[in-house]
Formats: structure tokens, sequence, C-alpha cells
């Protein structure tokens, strides 16, 4: 995220289920316990951790974040609890740690999934003893942080597989906050789009505050945004600096496509469709003939999931490729959505 703007846009907000969010995260802020914050890409998370420090008792302390996914593992432990002179190759003086930098104040892991299991040991130390020695040396530091971690990882499943330490996700988990994706919090998305698109116009210098057109109000709030308020903000950006006046008339989701490309026939089904689409549609023929309602429900998935990967997420579009009303797709996506999503 970057500064304060960032934070307040990633802030807006008037959903139930964005308010209750905002309403568990400021009331475990008060609390002086571990927090876990999971999250999809581009939501938020940052916002909330900062929320969550500024809002407990810890505020006029340090905020220290580190982001375990931009270091090589190698660099972790070193990172968080600092190195003594000559401790390895480069270490040419002692170096504070991450920890050290958070004394009294709170400790943000970002993607905390990714922290290998022998720093996850040391971690475990400090939050259970309070103590921690950095690389290098055997002298023992005190230390008095709030770990607060943030993932879009599936922590438990990353136990079971022994990627992470169940006793450190025992003692980080005494509060775990779900921040809701983009997708579920209905208006949320316009009063976002709107802020992006007010700031933008004076960016661009625009006497007049950009308008949505009908069509492009429906496409938005039937886009899917698996890149969350991130991606909103770079669709609508893009749209108000492209509009030839005060109306924004057409969003564009994907950047990316290439107006020269020439698509080969044939493949272009199962690109769309997706591994595990693609084995859906081969196991049909397989099955017995009393298994008709659940080859009808791998039908719709096969269909479903097709069409929105041609539409590039855009609900509208997928319905108008499959030939249903926005309403009739609208029902067979509320149908199979927890499937979809592993598609």
């Amino acid at each position: 995220m970057n500064g304060m703007a960032d934070g307040v846009r990633m802030g807006i907000g008037e959903s139930d289920v964005f308010l209750d969010f905002q309403d568990r995260l400021s009331r475990v802020a008060r609390i002086d316990r571990p927090v876990l914050i999971i999250g999809e890409r581009g939501s938020g998370k940052e916002l909330a951790v900062q929320r969550v420090h500024y809002l407990s008792q810890r505020w006029q302390k340090n905020l220290v974040a580190v982001n375990c996914a931009a270091l090589p593992s190698s660099l972790i432990e070193s990172e968080l609890f600092g190195y003594e002179q000559g401790a390895f190759t480069g270490a040419v003086k002692t170096r504070k740690g991450r920890f050290e930098e958070a004394e009294g104040g709170t400790l943000f892991l970002d993607e905390i999934g990714l922290i290998p299991l022998e720093v996850q040991e040391k971690i475990l130390r400090v939050v259970e003893y309070g103590t921690y020695e950095r690389v290098g040396s055997s002298v023992t530091h005190e230390c008095d942080v709030r770990i607060v971690g943030a993932t879009n990882a599936d922590l438990p499943k990353l136990c079971e597989e022994g990627k992470f330490k169940e006793d450190l996700l025992d003692r980080l988990s005494f509060e775990v906050l779900f921040l809701p994706p983009l997708r579920e919090r209905g208006d949320d998305i316009m009063l976002l789009a709107s802020y992006f698109a007010s700031k933008m116009a004076m960016e661009c210098g625009m006497e007049e505050l950009p308008t949505f057109s009908d069509d492009v109000v429906e496409q938005l709030m039937s886009y899917s945004w698996p890149g969350n308020v991130r991606e909103l903000k770079n669709v609508v950006e893009r749209a108000v600096y492209r509009a030839d006046g005060p109306q924004v008339r057409s969003v564009d989701f994907n950047p990316f496509k290439n107006p020269f490309a020439k698509p080969e026939e044939g493949k272009v089904a199962e690109k769309e469709a997706g591994g595990s689409v693609k084995e859906r549609r081969a196991g049909l023929e397989d099955m017995p003939l009393s298994d008709f309602a659940l080859a009808q429900e791998q039908l719709d998935l096969v269909f479903l999931s097709r069409a929105l990967a041609k539409a590039n997420g855009n609900q509208k579009a997928a319905s108008e490729l499959l030939g249903l009303t926005y309403d009739q797709f609208r029902g067979l996506y509320r149908k199979y959505k927890h499937l979809l999503s592993g598609s």
C-alpha cells in the first residue's frame, strides 16, 4: 500500500459484511494478543493491520512490517532477529532485527505462511517466552512485541502438510479475521469506484466529476474482481483517463489482451475450461446412468467455467455467451459458486 491515500480507499465501505469485519477488528485491536488476518490479494490486509495497531495500546510505538514473500528463506531469520558481526559472510557489523525495531509495538508478518520451519521455531519461542537470540550470538534478548500475521494461504492445511508448526498456529490464532473480498461487498464497489474516479479526474485536470453509464455500472457490479480493491482502482482509473467526456461508457478488465494475437483453433476451449474442468468433462462418459443429476451438475460447471474464463470474470458478458438472462446466470452462479472457486 502507498501512504494514507491508499489506506483511506481500502477503508471505504458501508456493506454489512465490511462493517462487521471492521467492528470485529476494532474490538480485538484493544486486546493485546496475536491476530491473524486472512484475505485475498488486493483486499486490504495491510490497512487492516494498521487499524489493529493504531487502535491498540501500542499505537505510540513502532509498527514494523516484514514481507516474508519478498525475502529469500535464507535471510528471513537474520531479518527478523538481527545478527552479530561476523555471523556470516558479509556481516561486517552488528544489525538489529525487526523484532528489536518493533519493541513495545507491533510486528506485521505479511505472507506469514512462507516463513521456514526453523524460523517458525524461533518465533514460537518469542511468543511463549518473550526471548530470542541474534544470528551468531548466544546472548538472550527480551522482547515485548505484538505479532499480527496476514496471508491468503490455508494455514491449517499447511500444518497438515508439515509446512507450518501447529504449536505456532495455536498461539498466533487468538483471533482469526477473514477480510471480505470485494465481490461480496455489494454497493461498496460503486462507492470505491466513484472515489477512484474523482481522484483520477483531479489528476488529469478534468473540470467535471466522472459518472458511469448504466452499462458500466452493471459490468462493475457483476465482475468477480479476483484482484479486489487494487484491481478495481486500476480498472476505474484506466477507464476515466481513456474517456472522451465526463461519463465513463466503457471499461477494460484485461489490458493484456493482445488485439493482434491469433488464437490456435482447438486449444481455445481447453484453455478456457482449465485443468480441473477438463477432467470433469472427460469423466462424464464413465459415469453410470443413475448419476444423471451429478452429470448435469458437472456439465453446468464446465460451461459456467468456460464462459467466465472467456469473459474475463465478467458475469454479464458470461451470461450473454451462454444465451442466458443475467438473472438466470446469477442463479446458476450462486448455486455452484463454492465449486467454481476451485475450477
